[in-house]
């Protein structure tokens, strides 16, 4: 059974979860107690679990992620709330040179079992330094994996998935998507965890593959609703859901069956994860594309403050319906 719960929702109750199923993991960040955090993930678990275990820390992104990454060379398992992932800057030493090369360093003897968390989009007009999408830049440092889930269900299942995970896991999540309600396993019925690395085809079709991550999906969804009611055009739509490790495996297979593709994307343009998922496909599936690869992604700029803007520098489903029109 199921029952719907809101995005925000279902990453807190993987996190109590988590709180229950092991004593050594502990949530840092700040606001993240007393306040319920600052979008209230986090909300009633400081009175559940005490200090001890839900942990505000100072405003200094460098401190407090530093001192979870050591935390956990030692047994520990922090989940880290970053208030934006665009403050990633200010602590970039001890997230990609120290999480993400202990543990080769060491030849395996030391763990990093840390997960980061928390916002990492645009869209809510609060200006270029508080929207960025680093996905694809972190997915480029080998040592850490990265995920970003699209519905209420892959967040719980996903986080489960990080927790428990002996590399440092950085999962990107969306503001814009914390209200947003879904099916969610119940409990009860058994531990849901959405294993790292594995895509997930959020709706048959036959005639193009739209290739997603994110709240992308989500624009993909309605896209591909409005392509098969308006032009009789079948979408296929593959949720990445990890962005390292990549299932390339589901890339290909999708590729196979529509021979087209368009790849949306809400990182930038140049580089970022879209673009190697095109390699990807040209350099293994490339006789199987009836058409060149086409993408959609966020247009190359600091995030702009309009609102109207902004909406349109980012993936939409207008953007989507109209760049699939000019595959045709």
């Amino acid at each position: 059974m199921s029952r719907k719960l809101q995005y925000r929702h279902a990453i807190r109750e993987a996190l109590d979860e988590e709180l229950a199923r092991d004593e050594n993991v502990v949530i840092m960040g700040e606001e993240v107690a007393q306040y319920n955090g600052a979008y209230k993930v986090t909300e009633g678990l400081w009175e559940k679990w005490g200090c001890k275990r839900i942990v505000d820390t100072p405003i200094s992104e460098a401190g407090f992620i530093g001192m979870g990454i050591g935390a956990s060379m030692l047994g520990v398992r922090p989940v880290m709330e970053l208030m934006f992932w665009s403050f990633h800057s200010v602590a970039f030493d001890q997230l990609v040179n120290n999480a993400a090369c202990v543990r080769y360093m060491s030849g395996g003897l030391i763990n990093v079992p840390i997960v980061m968390r928390g916002p990492a989009n645009g869209g809510t007009n609060v200006g270029a330094t508080h929207s960025h999408i680093p996905e694809g830049l972190f997915a480029a440092f080998p040592g850490l994996k990265v995920c970003a889930p699209a519905t209420p269900s892959d967040a719980k299942g996903l986080m489960k998935a990080a927790i428990r995970d002996n590399d440092p896991v950085y999962v990107m999540e969306n503001t814009l998507l914390y209200g947003m309600e879904g099916e969610v396993p119940d409990p009860a019925d058994g531990d849901h965890v959405v294993p790292l690395g594995k895509a997930d085809v959020k709706r048959e079709g036959s005639d193009l593959s739209i290739i997603a991550h994110g709240r992308s999906v989500i624009h993909a969804l309605a896209a591909a609703e409005r392509l098969q009611e308006e032009k009789g055009i079948s979408a296929e739509v593959l949720d990445l859901r990890s962005i390292r490790p990549l299932d390339t495996e589901a890339i290909l297979a999708t590729v196979r069956k529509t021979n087209n593709v368009l790849l949306v994307d809400e990182s930038k343009g140049f580089g970022g994860v879209s673009a190697m998922v095109s390699h990807i496909i040209q350099d293994q599936a490339f006789d199987y594309l009836d058409a060149p690869v086409k993408r959609v992604t966020t247009i190359d700029a600091p995030a702009l403050y309009s609102p109207h803007l902004e909406n349109d520098q980012l993936p939409n489903p207008q953007r989507i319906f109209d760049k699939v029109l000019s595959m045709r």
